[in-house]
This record gives structure tokens, C-alpha cells and sequence, in this order.
């Protein structure tokens, strides 16, 4: 029988450019497989330790390093239904995540697209009464708006009116313009919030695309990743690989 190639605790950390307390740290969260010491007391690692490694560090790249101790851990202590669920919940998060940011640019599309309202808005500002008529709803409509955080409205002094100032009022626009459009309020809220923060649907919608597109790279990586835990899993004579 040939002999296991014994590696240090330094070699590992090295090879992967992490430190000496990280490879204990990953043998002790089970991201490392168990290692045997030696009579003396010291770990004795193995190029089974060291592939472990590469393929903590490549998950970590598509999954974050909390999901990938989670999963290392599991398949390292023989759960593989646990691993496979935190994979599958992994893929999840970006699968909501995809459907939420495709909602918000149909969102938008509706915002660019859909023609101006007759009412143009006053270019000063106005009372709830006047917004309410301008936005074509009640006034308990964007009173339930503004506790919903999706309009802010300052009051007035003296009088504690809700006054919308022209950023406000086209804000109560695209609330009322979407919810004809029947889009919930979580991706209302995010639409609003983008205009907020980017001043015109037109940047907003670009920043969402470039979301997307960031989305999809992450995707990628954790094909990637998901692909040598795959390899790692057949080369340990996991079940079903």
C-alpha cells in the first residue's frame, strides 16, 4: 500500500493563501474533512484536505462563505440531504431574486411607456386634496400610500396639512400609475425607490439591468461551484453521484 503524502497545516494555507488559524478554523466548522494527529498531537493533512480546500474556496465564490460552510459541513459529516438543500435553497434565493428584478423592469416599462396624465402637476407644492385629484384617487388612498412609506409628505407648520412637493407628487403618479397596472407593493416600493435615488425612470431602469446582468454572472459562478462540488462528491463515493 503507498504511503498518504502528508501535508503541514502551512502548506495548506499557502497553497491557498489564507493563514495558518483559517485551515484549523475550516477543520474545526467541518469545512475540511476530520484530520488524524499524530502521537504528538499534530494534525496530520492530506491532498484530500487540500482538494477539500479548493472546493470550499471555489463555493465560496458563487455562495458566500456562510452557505458554503454550511454545505462543506454537511457533506463532510455524511448529510448529503442537508447539503443538496442548501444548494437548492441557494438557487432559490436567485431564482426570486431574477423574478423580482424582471417585475421591477416591467415596472418601469410601464413608467417610460405610459402616456402623461391631462392634469399636469403644479409646480408647486400641494395639499393632499389637490394630489388626490391630480393622481385620480381618494385621499385614504395616499394616506394609505404614506403609511405603506411609499409617499412623504412634510406637514405644514401651523396648520399640520400634508404638503407633497413636486418630487412627491411624482411619486404619487407612478403609486397610482402602477397599481392600475395591478403590481404589488414590494415592487412598487423598489420602484419608487429607485426613482428617488436615480431622479428619472430611464436611469433606474438602466441600473436594473445592470443588476440583472450581475445577476447572471452570479449565476454562473455557482454553476461553477455547484459543478466541482459535483466532482468532489463522485470522488468521495457520495451516494447517486
Amino acid at each position: 500500500m503507498g504511503t498518504v503524502e502528508r501535508l503541514r497545516a502551512v502548506d495548506l494555507a499557502a497553497g491557498a493563501g489564507i493563514s495558518v488559524q483559517q485551515v484549523r478554523n475550516y477543520v474545526d466548522l467541518g469545512v475540511l474533512p476530520p484530520v488524524r494527529r499524530t502521537d504528538s498531537g499534530y494534525r496530520i493533512f492530506t491532498a484530500e484536505h487540500a482538494r477539500a480546500l479548493a472546493v470550499a474556496r471555489r463555493m465560496a465564490e458563487g455562495y458566500g462563505w456562510t452557505r458554503t460552510r454550511e454545505i462543506m459541513a454537511a457533506v463532510h459529516r455524511g448529510d448529503l440531504p442537508a447539503a443538496l438543500a442548501s444548494l437548492d435553497a441557494g438557487h432559490a434565493e436567485l431564482d426570486r431574486e431574477r423574478a423580482d428584478i424582471r417585475r421591477a423592469l416591467a415596472a418601469f416599462e410601464t413608467v417610460v411607456t405610459s402616456p402623461a396624465r391631462p392634469v399636469p402637476a403644479p409646480r408647486r407644492p400641494a395639499r393632499i386634496g389637490e394630489v388626490a385629484d391630480l393622481v385620480g384617487v381618494r385621499t385614504s388612498q395616499l394616506r394609505l400610500w404614506e403609511a405603506r412609506g411609499l409617499l412623504r409628505p412634510v406637514r405644514a407648520r401651523g396648520t399640520g396639512y400634508r404638503v407633497y412637493d413636486e418630487a412627491e407628487q411624482r411619486a404619487a403618479q407612478v403609486v397610482a400609475l402602477l397599481r392600475r397596472g395591478a403590481y404589488p407593493f414590494d415592487i412598487i416600493a423598489a420602484v419608487v425607490a429607485e426613482l428617488r435615488t436615480t431622479g428619472s425612470p430611464q436611469r433606474a431602469r438602466a441600473e436594473l439591468a445592470r443588476r440583472e446582468q450581475d445577476l447572471h454572472a452570479r449565476s454562473l459562478r455557482r454553476l461553477g461551484a455547484s459543478a466541482a462540488l459535483y466532482d468532489y462528491l463522485r470522488d468521495r463515493g457520495s451516494p447517486g453521484t
